[in-house]
């Protein structure tokens, strides 16, 4: 409950067009020092339960232990982490081209569904809470890939798991 109150808090701070990514270069020990918030270390422990989420327990452990097992002892690249889980998916999913729009991208996307029958129509668009005028810049081409699991009258969580990646803006 603790955390969930913290992922809200940090979500409004995100929200806001002064807001910032979770990975950016920087060229200042300032930056650096600014760089570590709260809403990098919640924004990214959600974005790592969402990726565990998405490839399910044991193929996120799986590339956390290749992880480990490639940078015991040494040091690690920002990008490293999903190169490990690429090698765990096999080509299935590029999980550093998903996740890259995740921590390169400040805010999150809304994502409207919509169901007609038996078809459901999603689209992502950037969320912005209040828009600070002083702070304003245009994100239109914010493009993040989403994972989304789903149930079914034939399919719930406890039984299988149903997943769409929405990697454009709008899908069906």
């Amino acid at each position: 409950e603790d955390f969930h109150n913290l992922i809200f808090k940090a979500m409004m701070k995100d929200s806001l067009n002064s807001s910032h990514p979770v990975s950016s270069a920087v060229q200042s020990s300032e930056q650096i020092e600014e760089m570590f918030d709260a809403l990098s270390y919640i924004k990214g422990a959600s974005l790592i339960l969402m990726l565990k989420h998405y490839l399910t327990k044991d193929v996120f452990r799986a590339g956390i232990e290749v992880y480990l097992h490639n940078h015991n002892y040494g040091t690690a690249q920002s990008d490293d982490l999903w190169d490990s889980m690429n090698e765990i998916t096999n080509g299935t999913l590029d999980v550093k081209k998903m996740m890259k729009t995740w921590i390169l991208h400040k805010g999150f996307p809304l994502v409207t569904v919509v169901r007609k029958g038996r078809t459901v129509s999603v689209q992502q668009e950037k969320f912005l809470f209040r828009v600070e005028p002083e702070n304003w810049t245009s994100d239109a081409s914010y493009l993040w890939h989403i994972p989304l699991t789903y149930v079914t009258s034939r399919c719930n969580f406890t039984h299988c798991t149903n997943a769409y990646l929405l990697d454009q803006k709008s899908g069906t």
